[in-house]
């Protein structure tokens, strides 16, 4: 049986009533999208409320919402917040993102999610699951279609998908009208192929986006230093 929490230095998640535990996708995003110069923060599809706290103890004057269109997930969420030390700065609603996104009225300096991918894989039993891991509930042109209503104009949308959906993401993306602002290509391990692609898009013409790389670990189980560097202030053991 898993561990039903992940304890980061200052903040525990508890996972047990969510789909989709803590995993790298989410550490990667939360410690990697940049908000330097928001204030108002929005995460698309919280679950636990991982991305969110992450955030939350970087950028200590900027608020956040969070909303995910399940249940269990946001009543999970609303406990890991609510225990956590940046509880006033944080609020959750269960609701699905284009509803929210025509409703809210407010407009955010950022948008970050961890979206449900596997549009294309058979999709699992578990119709939590389902909503979790594929893109069954909110399609990727959903996503961006939403988040040109609630973003603000110099705000920036961040998000993490395959590297194979790289071609699909880009496409859609100026279909919608953002421009790329920065782009990690991610590895497990130096010399494998792409694994993850982490994106910031805004509203406005980027003439140099910035493009770099990220392995994970340089051998099975020894993290990199570029790696280390994006979480320790997060993990207890770095």
């Amino acid at each position: 049986m898993s561990n039903p929490f992940f304890r980061f230095k200052q903040f525990c998640i508890h996972h047990d009533r969510c789909a989709m535990k803590v995993g790298t996708d989410g550490v990667l995003l939360g410690a990697w999208a940049d908000a330097e110069n928001g204030t108002l923060i929005l995460d698309v599809g919280t679950g636990t409320g991982l991305i969110a706290l992450m955030m939350a103890q970087r950028y200590e004057n900027a608020i956040f919402r969070a909303i995910d269109i399940d249940g269990d997930a946001v009543v999970q969420a609303r406990e890991n917040m609510a225990n956590s030390p940046f509880a006033d700065r944080m609020t959750v609603e269960q609701d699905d993102f284009r509803h929210y996104a025509a409703s809210c009225g407010e407009r955010f300096d950022m948008i970050v999610s961890n979206p449900p991918y596997f549009n294309r894989a058979i999709l699992p039993p578990d119709s939590q699951r389902q909503t979790a891991r594929h893109a069954v509930s909110l399609s990727l042109i959903e996503l961006l279609q939403a988040a040109t209503i609630c973003l603000a104009p110099e705000g920036v949308l961040a998000l993490i998908l395959p590297y194979d959906q790289q071609i699909e993401l880009e496409t859609k993306a100026h279909e919608c009208g953002f421009y790329l602002k920065r782009k990690t290509v991610v590895y497990s391990l130096p010399n494998s192929k792409p694994k993850r692609l982490l994106t910031e898009w805004t509203r406005h013409k980027i003439e140099s986006p910035i493009h770099d790389e990220l392995i994970i670990e340089n051998e099975r189980h020894k993290y990199s230093k570029e790696f280390v560097n994006l979480v320790k202030v997060y993990y207890l053991y770095m």
